[in-house]
């Protein structure tokens, strides 16, 4: 996704993989899953640090208490990061929408959890409506070799609860969120 870079290490004669990019003959990326698996476990770590009180957040549990609701997580993204940060946000408690572009993915996905785990096409419209209504966000969008699409916007972000939270995963390939540094 640096083309700059690109540039600079062809002109270098460099003869370079792109560990994220490679595949098996199934097409999935097995140098990549593992640390893939990691980030979307850690990914939730830092989301719920991050909705803390004392750090700036709502100051809401991931899983609740007696008599309080659970946390809203919404995860963009059904690949191996996405699946992962779900499944950790649903083992802690939290009420969680995976949203994905892919209808077999979230056929997959719908299997697996049934209805601990809300499925949702990714399209404008319902990213809009699950970012406002979430606690947390994680971005976790991967498109191999390409930057990643910037599905989340200003105005979305905009309309999230005060102190909410987005732990965009996706920030090493450019992040799904405009205003991801």
């Amino acid at each position: 996704p640096d083309p700059v870079q690109t540039k600079h290490l062809l002109e270098k004669k460099v003869i370079a993989v792109a560990y994220e990019t490679v595949t098996d003959k199934m097409g999935r990326l097995p140098l990549l899953i593992p640390m893939s698996e990691i980030a979307g476990r850690i990914a939730i770590q830092a989301g719920a640090t991050a909705l803390q009180l004392a750090n700036g957040g709502r100051g809401t549990l991931l899983a609740g208490v007696p008599g309080v609701f659970p946390a809203h997580v919404t995860v963009i993204g059904g690949g191996v990061v996405g699946t992962q940060a779900a499944r950790m946000a649903m083992g802690l408690g939290a009420d969680v929408t995976i949203l994905d572009n892919n209808l077999s993915r979230l056929r997959e996905l719908d299997a697996l959890y049934g209805p601990r785990l809300k499925t949702l096409f990714a399209s404008p419209p319902n990213i809009d409506y699950c970012i406002q209504v979430s606690d947390l966000v994680i971005g976790a969008v991967l498109v191999p070799g390409k930057l990643a699409p910037r599905l989340v916007t200003h105005a979305m972000i905009k309309k999230m609860m005060k102190g909410a939270v987005i732990v965009d995963v996706a920030i090493d390939q450019g992040g799904c969120c405009e205003t991801s540094k």
